[in-house]
């Protein structure tokens, strides 16, 4: 069955960084698009940063310039590279594929204090 394990984050004050990592128990993991997504309680979760098999990415407008999302197809390994922190990014973040997504890990929560 699919897993995904999301480990790396923590307390960070603002303007901090951190770097999150998803490893994906999953077939063919190199074929598909990976996400990172956030969610905070009460709320919709919500993808921040995607890169497809190629390596191309794209990032919600809030993380850009902020967040890089990275892949290591012969790990299986997704990464998440914060910096710039900024309160408003506590959550607990999440990876995943994105077009056909399995069952959600229990994610990593970051917390920004000002």
């Amino acid at each position: 069955q699919d897993q995904f394990v999301e480990s790396g984050g923590g307390k960070v004050q603002q303007g901090g960084s951190l770097r999150l990592s998803c490893e994906a128990s999953i077939w063919s993991f190199y074929a598909y698009t990976m996400g990172w997504y956030r969610q905070n309680p009460g709320e919709a979760r919500e993808w921040v940063a995607l890169i497809d098999p190629d390596g191309l990415t794209d990032y919600k407008d809030f993380v850009k310039g902020r967040f890089t999302i990275s892949r290591d197809n012969g790990k299986n390994m997704v990464y998440l590279q914060m910096d710039t922190l900024k309160p408003e990014d506590t959550a607990v973040y999440y990876c995943n594929r994105h077009h056909t997504q399995g069952p959600w890990g229990q994610g990593t929560q970051v917390t920004v204090s000002p």
